[in-house]
C-alpha cells in the first residue's frame, strides 16, 4: 500500500552552514555529506526557477533522523526571526534525548550557546531545557531521570 514509510530528516535553512554545522557536531551528529544542488530537480522541488544551494547532511550516530542544513546561494537567503519564542508559529523547536544533560548544556555554552530559560524537571522522569543555537535556532534537550 502506498504512503508514509519513515520520518527522514528535517531541512533547516541556514545562512552559515559552517557555524550551524559545527553546533550540531558537538551535540553529537555527524556529517555525512556536504554538496552544491541546482538544476530542473532543485527548481522542481522548491518552485523557485534558476536556484542554487550548498547543503549539508548530518547523521546521528545511531541512525535515525537526518538534519539537512542548506543555505541558498540563489535567490539569496531571506531573514527569518532568529530570536522566535515558543509562542511564534511555525517549526518551534528541535529536541534530543541526551545522557549528561548538564555537561551538554555546559559544552554547549563554552561554545555561546545559553539557556533559554532554565533547567526544568517534570515529575521525576524527565529534566529539560531549551538552548538557542547558531540563527536563534532552539533546540530541547532532555535527560531521562525516572
Amino acid at each position: 500500500m502506498p504512503g508514509f514509510r519513515a520520518f527522514d530528516h528535517v531541512g533547516i535553512t541556514v545562512a552559515d552552514l559552517d557555524a550551524v554545522s559545527a553546533f550540531f557536531v558537538d551535540l553529537g551528529f555527524e556529517i555525512e555529506g556536504r554538496t552544491f544542488l541546482e538544476g530542473e530537480f532543485l527548481d522542481t522541488v522548491v518552485g523557485i526557477p534558476n536556484a542554487r544551494t550548498e547543503m549539508i547532511l548530518l547523521r546521528q550516530p545511531n541512525g535515525g533522523t537526518s538534519l539537512e542544513l542548506a543555505t541558498f546561494i540563489r535567490p539569496p537567503n531571506q531573514p527569518g526571526s532568529p530570536a522566535a519564542m515558543a509562542t511564534e508559529l511555525g517549526l518551534r523547536s528541535l529536541a534530543f534525548e541526551v545522557e549528561g544533560l548538564d555537561a551538554v548544556v555546559e559544552g554547549l555554552a563554552k561554545n555561546g550557546y545559553g539557556l533559554v530559560g532554565g533547567i526544568g524537571e517534570y515529575e521525576n522522569a524527565w529534566r529539560m531545557a531549551s538552548v538557542r543555537g547558531p540563527e536563534g535556532i532552539l533546540v530541547s534537550l532532555a535527560e531521562r531521570i525516572g
